[in-house]
């Protein structure tokens, strides 16, 4: 079973989920890195381009959604060197910090919460988010295009893709690409018709928004959605 809740960090989501059956749901990209823990380990996820499949028997999880481009900051690493990646947190930290932490959340009555406490923690020492990426994922994620967001934000293209593959692992049109399909899908779970769905979250037609389910997700969006 998953459960999740908002974050006292600012856009942030706690989330756990609990043991499952053999047959892992697949973790859609979606623009965003966790911070996971799960049987005594520590570790990220990175930036997903395309469906991550998880491997193993099952096991409980918990952890912590940061807002799409604000968790590099928190981590100290830019979001490219993470992409489409689970890595240990003492590959990023010292061991003997990460130690400390792991004995932080075994010790707490909820290790969802104590992972929270832990980022907010950390955006305490780091800097403010940066307003002009919070500002273009409300936008892509509005759905408007990124030549035209780009030069509401008053930023070069290259500039923009440079900031954006440190930010969230990929440039702006992979981003807005991964929110069109967010959206898609919030449209789709609620029951609006494919083709409307389609034109909803700017795609050109059906048979788009089909081709991008395929690539992104790895199956087709009836087969996701019956999941």
């Amino acid at each position: 079973m998953y459960e999740e809740r908002p974050s006292r960090l600012t856009g942030a989501v706690v989330w756990q989920r609990t043991q499952e059956g053999p047959d892992a749901r697949p973790v859609l990209p979606d623009g965003c890195m966790d911070l996971l823990f799960s049987e005594g380990r520590l570790l990220v996820a990175g930036p997903d381009t395309r469906a991550y499949v998880p491997e193993g028997p099952p096991r409980a999880w918990a952890g912590i959604r940061f807002f799409p481009g604000t968790a590099p900051a928190l981590l100290g690493v830019p979001a490219h060197e993470l992409r489409d990646a689970r890595v240990e947190l003492t590959d990023l930290w010292p061991a003997a910090r990460v130690r400390r932490l792991r004995d932080r959340i075994e010790a707490a009555p909820d290790p969802a919460t104590a992972l929270e406490d832990i980022a907010l923690d950390r955006a305490a020492q780091a800097p403010p988010p940066d307003p002009l990426l919070g500002h273009l994922v409300e936008c892509l994620d509005a759905g408007r295009p990124v030549a035209a967001t780009a030069t509401e934000l008053g930023i070069g293209a290259r500039q923009l893709h440079r900031r954006c593959v440190t930010a969230f692992g990929y440039g702006p049109k992979t981003l807005a690409r991964i929110l069109r399909l967010q959206r898609a899908l919030t449209l789709a779970r609620s029951g609006v018709p494919y083709a409307d769905t389609a034109a909803r979250a700017g795609y050109a037609d059906q048979p788009h928004l089909a081709r991008d389910v395929r690539e992104l997700a790895g199956v087709p969006l009836g087969q996701l959605l019956s999941g």
